[in-house]
C-alpha cells in the first residue's frame, strides 16, 4: 500500500504565475491549499487565481490572507542610503520622505514609541535606535548600513501599538472574499479576541460561512492565543514578524506550544515562513531547511506553508515535491510515545469516539477511519488525534469539503446519496472502493450517527468494508 501524506500544504500563489497547468502541477505535487497574499495583490488580480483554481479542481481550498494592522515607510521615491552612526529623524504624516527624515503610514509613531526603542526596518534588514524625542518626530541613531525603502515594514519589538484591527484594503478584501465564496480568511498581526471579531463582524453582515485563522506574529498574539482560539477556526504561526519581535532562540519553543495549544483544541495549525526559502533560487534545499520542515511535523502541526518558493520562486513544483517527500518520510517515523494529550470535556462524545477510532485504528491496523460528517467537526476530532490511518471524510457540501483541506491526515470528498442513513453508508464506502481508496477486503473503522443528518456521532464500527456494504444494504431493503 502506498504511503500518502497526511500533511496539508499550502502554497502561495501570484496573479504573475497562476494558469491552470501551472496549479495542476503544484496540485500533483501535494499542495492542498492556495492561499493570496493581499498585500501583493487588488481584487481583480486575485479574481484571476481564483478562476484558475477553480477550473482545476472544487477540491482545493482557497485561502486569502490580509494585511492587517501593520506599520510600513511611506512616501520614498528613492531608496534613502543610511549609514551607521548617523542620526535620522522619524515621523508620521503625509509628507515626503527624503535624506535625514523617515516618514511612516502611522501617524502617532512620534507619541507612542518611547525614547530606548529598537525599531526594525524591512523584516529586521536595518535597526534604529530611538535617542531623542520631540512632539512630532523621534530622533534615531542608525545601527547599520543600508537602504529603506518605500513600503516596507517596520516593527518594535516588546511594543504594543494601538492599531485598528483593520485596513480598509482589508475591509475591502473581506467582503470580497465573502462575495466569492472563499474558504479561509488568514488575518494578520492577530493579537487578541477582537482582532478576530472585527473580521467576524464583516462575515456576518456578509452572511458568509468562510471559517478565519488567526496570523500569529507578535507577542501579545502569543500571550492572548487561548482567547484567541476561542474564536478563530485556526491559527497560522507566521514565523517572520515573530522572529522580528521575539527573539530567535525562542521561536522554537513558542512554535511547539502553539502546535500543542491547537491540537489540545482541535484545531487546524499551519506553521508558515522561509520554510524552504533557498529553493526560490536554487534546485535543492539547504538540510537546515528540510530539518525545519521536519520539526514542524515531529511537532504535529496540520500544516506548512510555502510563500515566495511558489508566488515567484524559479523551482515551485520542485519545493512541493520535497515538502511531499519529506512529509511523508517523517509521519512514518514519528514516535507515538511523542504523541500530545487531546483533552476531552465531559459528555463530548465526538471526542471520546473520535478517540476511540484513533485507538481502534492502531491497535487492529485497519486500512483506514471513515467518517460522515455535515460540519466537518467529527473529522477534525478525529485529525486531532494522529492517526497513522487515513481518515476518509465524506461531506455534505463541498465548503465542508474544502474546509478540511487544512486538517491532518483527511482526505475529503462529497457525499453523492444524502436521503437514505443507510444507503448513505453503503454509497460513501462504494465510492472510496471505486476510487481505490480501499478495497471490500479491507478491515476499516466506519464513525458515524443513528439519527440522520445533522443528528450527531453516536456510534463507530469496525468490519470489512464488504461486511459493512452487505449489512446497509439488507437494512435498507427491508
Amino acid at each position: 500500500m502506498n504511503r500518502t501524506k497526511h500533511t496539508k500544504i499550502v502554497a502561495t500563489i501570484s496573479d504573475k504565475k497562476c494558469s491552470a497547468e501551472f496549479l495542476s502541477s503544484l496540485m500533483e505535487a501535494g499542495m492542498n491549499v492556495v492561499r493570496i497574499n493581499t498585500a501583493h495583490q487588488t481584487p481583480e488580480s486575485a479574481m484571476q487565481i481564483i478562476n484558475n483554481v477553480r477550473s482545476v479542481c472544487d477540491c482545493l481550498a482557497i485561502l486569502v490572507d490580509t494585511k492587517g494592522p501593520e506599520i510600513r515607510t511611506k512616501n520614498i521615491v528613492e531608496p534613502i542610503k543610511i549609514s551607521k552612526g548617523e542620526r535620522i529623524a522619524i515621523k508620521g504624516g503625509d509628507e515626503p520622505s527624503g535624506e535625514g527624515l523617515l516618514v511612516v503610514d502611522y501617524p502617532n509613531f512620534a507619541r507612542d514609541i518611547p525614547v530606548g526603542s529598537s525599531v526594525l526596518i524591512d523584516d529586521g534588514e536595518l535597526e534604529l535606535t530611538i535617542v531623542e524625542k520631540t512632539d512630532d518626530r523621534l530622533i534615531a541613531i542608525i545601527g547599520n548600513d543600508g537602504f529603506i525603502k518605500n513600503r516596507k515594514s517596520i516593527n518594535v519589538p516588546g511594543l504594543s501599538l494601538d492599531l485598528p484591527s483593520l485596513t480598509e484594503k482589508d475591509r475591502q478584501f473581506i467582503r470580497w472574499a465573502a462575495a466569492n465564496d472563499l474558504d479561509f480568511i488568514a488575518h494578520s498581526f492577530v493579537r487578541n479576541k477582537e482582532d478576530v471579531l472585527a473580521v467576524q463582524q464583516i462575515l456576518d453582515e456578509e452572511n458568509s460561512k468562510i471559517k478565519i485563522i488567526a496570523k500569529i506574529e507578535n507577542t501579545d498574539g502569543v500571550k492572548n492565543i487561548d482567547e484567541i482560539l476561542d474564536y478563530a477556526y485556526g491559527i497560522m504561526v507566521a514565523r517572520g514578524d515573530l522572529g522580528i519581535e521575539i527573539p530567535a532562540e525562542k521561536i522554537p519553543a513558542i512554535q511547539r506550544k502553539l502546535i500543542r495549544k491547537c491540537v489540545e483544541r482541535k484545531k487546524p495549525v499551519i506553521i508558515a515562513t522561509q520554510m524552504l526559502h533557498s529553493m526560490i533560487t536554487n534546485p535543492r534545499p539547504t538540510r537546515a531547511e528540510v530539518s525545519d520542515v521536519a520539526t514542524a511535523i515531529y511537532d504535529r502541526t496540520d500544516a506548512i506553508m510555502l510563500s515566495g518558493e511558489t508566488a515567484y520562486g524559479q523551482y515551485p513544483v520542485e519545493a512541493v515535491r520535497l515538502m511531499t517527500r519529506v512529509a511523508i518520510e517523517v509521519e512514518s517515523n514519528k514516535d507515538k510515545r511523542n504523541d500530545l494529550p487531546v483533552p476531552r470535556l465531559e459528555g463530548e462524545v465526538s471526542a471520546f469516539l473520535a478517540e476511540a477510532a484513533v485507538m481502534s485504528a492502531n491497535e487492529l491496523k485497519v486500512s483506514a477511519i471513515i467518517t460522515d460528517t455535515l460540519t466537518g467537526k467529527i473529522a477534525r476530532y478525529i485529525s486531532a488525534f494522529r492517526s497513522p490511518s487515513p481518515v476518509y471524510a465524506k461531506c455534505h457540501t463541498g465548503k465542508v469539503k474544502r474546509e478540511l483541506a487544512l486538517s491532518y491526515g483527511v482526505f475529503a470528498s462529497e457525499i453523492v446519496v444524502k436521503k437514505n442513513k443507510h444507503k448513505l453508508v453503503e454509497t460513501s464506502l462504494l465510492d472510496l472502493v471505486d476510487r481505490g481508496f480501499i478495497a471490500e477486503k479491507d478491515t476499516v473503522v466506519y464513525v458515524g450517527g443513528n439519527f440522520g443528518v445533522g443528528g450527531g456521532t453516536s456510534f463507530i464500527e469496525i468490519a470489512s468494508v464488504a461486511q459493512m456494504m452487505h449489512q446497509k444494504k439488507e437494512k435498507s431493503e427491508k
